[in-house]
């Protein structure tokens, strides 16, 4: 079935309301997420390493609890953060599935409309062109959404069964701040797969293309600022003034990569005791008594990170709009 047969089919079915084309294709692009098999054999997989992830926190979560441990008042956020070794961790998980599933959802958003001749059918109708590529950017989020509270809340439920203990309201909250940070973090690289599927004709190629750019970040840009880092470092008998400095370049460095920005906010948002994401001095760590960060504290200092990933993202939509804008598109 074509997308603007679809379309139609969809205006009839709700003929009785009055609906904006733009929420009539939103419809449309979250009907065809959730049927496909692709979605649906990524969910599978995120969810059962979430629950592997869970068993493990629970058989766990007894040995993390300790009598002098900073965090044993936030005991339901060790649901997320524990790990003995064999499996990682929830936040890790994310990490790394994350942008398989962003990259699923848009790889062939644009390009798969245009090969099949249905794009110049859509766009032929009294419809505006951004509506199409702002609908399917908004299906997939609402989608994403829908799925990362789902299985926090699962987690938190399955927690509050087992252990029997309610967590607290900053720990509900720490948690839904770090579901949405999840959001955010897999919105950047649906974005960035949109834009490739604005840019390459072929669904193989700008499927091909995301993929390389998440192996890049998550394998070979550690390697290249380790190199740089060797490259770079400062003498035996260096001051501190230098170590320092070399330790700052070296986290700006590192920060450039989208993972390693989210895996430094949610570490500080799921671990409180974590003050600090920098080199520190001597005369910053002289006097301080270890304990946590309240909640308000701990989202200022991971603020740096939360705003590259949005300005990530924004610029990713910002560059396919624009692009998708100027295409020009013919009927086959």
């Amino acid at each position: 079935m074509i997308f603007t047969t679809a379309i139609l089919k969809e205006v009839i079915v709700m003929n009785n309301k009055i609906m904006h084309p733009f929420w009539v294709i939103v419809h449309k692009e979250i009907s065809d997420h959730i049927r496909s098999w692709r979605f649906i054999i990524l969910v599978a997989l995120i969810a059962l390493t979430c629950l592997g992830s869970m068993y493990t926190a629970l058989t766990n979560i007894s040995k993390a609890v300790k009598p002098d441990d900073p965090e044993g008042a936030f005991f339901f956020l060790k649901l997320f953060t524990i790990s003995d070794g064999s499996l990682p961790s929830f936040f890790i998980f994310i990490s790394f599935l994350g942008p398989l599933l962003g990259i699923s959802l848009g790889f062939d958003a644009v390009n798969s409309e245009h090969n099949k001749g249905t794009l110049s059918r859509v766009l032929s109708q009294p419809i505006h062109r951004d509506y199409l590529l702002n609908a399917k950017f908004v299906a997939a989020m609402i989608v994403i959404s829908i799925m990362f509270f789902a299985l926090g809340f699962l987690v938190m439920g399955v927690g509050l069964f087992s252990i029997g203990i309610p967590p607290t309201a900053e720990e509900f909250l720490r948690i839904v701040f770090f579901i949405l940070l999840s959001i955010f973090y897999v919105a950047f690289w649906l974005n960035l797969s949109i834009l490739f599927s604005v840019q390459f004709r072929q669904p193989a190629t700008s499927a091909l293309a995301g993929i390389a750019v998440w192996l890049f970040f998550s394998v070979f840009y550690g390697m290249i600022v380790n190199l740089i880092s060797k490259a770079i470092a400062p003498p035996e008998m260096a001051s501190q003034h230098q170590i320092f400095n070399y330790e700052a370049i070296r986290l700006t460095l590192m920060r450039i990569m989208p993972n390693q920005l989210f895996s430094d906010a949610t570490t500080t948002l799921l671990m409180p005791s974590v003050r600090s994401l920098g080199p520190l001095t001597m005369e910053q760590v002289y006097g301080t008594i270890p304990g946590p960060l309240p909640l308000g504290q701990s989202i200022l200092l991971v603020w740096s990170q939360v705003t590259g990933l949005i300005a990530a993202t924004i610029l990713c939509f910002v560059l396919s709009y624009v692009s998708f804008m100027r295409r020009e598109i013919r009927s086959r």
